[in-house]
């Protein structure tokens, strides 16, 4: 097929209005139904800088005139993938109403949440002559509310059932299901790598050259080619300290980016780590290990084991670990923050229940692999670990094991002693004299028990 003509190209990119018009002509024989709006709506709104073309993100570029754009090949590269998906229309799952379900409007500014989004759209009230979705949906594409996700038009593929004439539910084709949860997957592990460039950015930014006679070029005036100083090994220097107080004196970006990274030792350190269940810093690392340390985050309590896993809890588990218990916290109680926990819980704990499946050399394990709770560490006794596989041909969601989070920290226990002994020599309960009776977490857990450390 020869390729489409796009007026407005300037550089390998398109203007957001030719980007919807390619959008649209290259989606228009997929299985799925796709938005012919999907940059220039405002269902972009409090997404300034990216799109969601299915689960792929498209960044939008700023000109110096304030016009935005995007790459034409990644909008193409985004086609050829919504193209290749395939629908069973007759696949359905549900997905709600269901119990809990707040009935507000989203936020634009944060991730897709594509089952809040249209659960709030469904949950609308219609006027009188509006009473069904083939009406709502009229409404919406005569200019109303916007009802596309990820550049899909979900409406088009709804399934309403009844029962009792009382009792509706809300379907989606599995295949659609699986692709928003992608692209929810994808837009959250594009802004955690965005904060961290960002913040990367500002630490290790040089200062401005210092206006006035000296600044004439001259490398010596700019100090642009001066030799920098070797960082220097972190010694537990910043030990005990609380993040939220740290973070908030003035020199401690500069006096950061004067280490060595405290994991690998050989990157210089660009962020100040720290734990975010108890608030203490644990110790300045370089954006590479900072990034290999983070819990995959899908959502504020579920978390999927990556691949980099592995290195986390096999190959350089005790790195990692004295690492981790670098916290006052985490160490007293010789225990993980909760999303680590759940990570551990899944990768190590639940490693043998996991589905394989025949492949072309032996067998091969199933799915991916999610860990998420109920509850919170604040609140031991009633939070509860699971534990299931994704995307598994025999089952969208496979619950492999449910543990008590009280277990999960026993096992994480034993495992700490066989994995790292000198480690979990250091920790223990009868090591209080230095932890404060109430911490500063950084982000504060409403619905705990208070801000102890249980």
């Amino acid at each position: 097929m020869p390729e489409l003509a796009v007026p407005g190209r300037a550089g390998g990119r398109i203007t957001l209005r030719a980007a919807d018009a390619l959008w649209a002509d290259l989606t228009a024989d997929s299985a799925v139904p796709t938005a012919s709006e999907v940059f220039a709506r405002p269902a972009a709104r409090g997404r300034a800088g990216y799109a969601l073309l299915g689960c792929r993100v498209v960044a939008m570029i700023e000109a110096s005139d304030g016009r935005w754009s995007v790459p034409e090949a990644e909008v193409r590269s985004a086609a050829a993938e919504m193209n290749a998906v395939e629908l069973d229309g007759r696949d359905l799952v549900r997905i709600g109403p269901f119990r809990g379900v707040p009935r507000q409007e989203p936020d634009g500014g944060t991730s897709l949440r594509w089952r809040a989004r249209i659960m709030w759209e469904l949950q609308q009230p219609c006027s009188p002559t509006e009473s069904g979705a083939p009406e709502r949906a009229a409404r919406n594409e005569g200019g109303g509310r916007s009802c596309q996700l990820a550049g899909i038009d979900w409406r088009r593929m709804l399934v309403e059932k009844s029962h009792d004439r009382a009792v509706r539910t809300w379907w989606l084709p599995r295949a659609l299901v699986r692709l928003l949860d992608a692209a929810e997957h994808a837009e959250t592990r594009w802004l955690h790598a965005e904060r961290t460039r960002r913040t990367g950015a500002a630490v290790t930014e040089p200062p401005s050259p210092r206006r006035g006679p000296r600044s004439t070029g001259d490398p010596q005036a700019t100090g642009h080619d001066r030799p920098t100083a070797p960082s220097r090994p972190y010694e537990g220097e910043l030990e005990g300290h609380l993040y939220a107080v740290l973070s908030r004196k003035a020199g401690t970006a500069r006096k950061v980016a004067g280490w060595a990274c405290s994991v690998c030792r050989t990157a210089p350190a660009a962020v100040l780590d720290h734990c975010h269940e108890h608030g203490y810093v644990r110790a300045p690392v370089c954006q590479s290990c900072n990034t290999h340390e983070r819990p995959d985050h899908l959502y504020s309590n579920d978390v999927r084991v990556a691949d980099h896993y592995t290195r986390l809890f096999d190959t350089h588990a005790a790195d990692w670990l004295r690492h981790w218990h670098r916290c006052p916290g985490c160490r007293t109680r010789s225990t993980l923050p909760l999303p680590h926990l759940a990570a551990w819980t899944a990768h190590t704990a639940c490693r043998s229940l996991r589905p394989t499946h025949i492949a072309a050399r032996g067998r091969r394990p199933c799915g991916v692999l999610r860990a998420y709770w109920t509850g919170s560490h604040r609140a031991p006794r009633s939070c509860l670990l699971t534990v299931a596989v994704d995307f598994c041909p025999s089952g969208e969601h496979r619950v492999l094991a449910r543990m008590p989070y009280r277990e999960a920290v026993e096992r994480f226990g034993t495992w700490l002693a066989e994995t790292a002994p000198a480690v979990a020599a250091a920790a223990g309960p009868e090591r209080l004299d230095d932890l404060p009776i109430r911490s500063r977490p950084v982000v504060v857990d409403t619905g705990g028990e208070g801000l102890a450390l249980f």
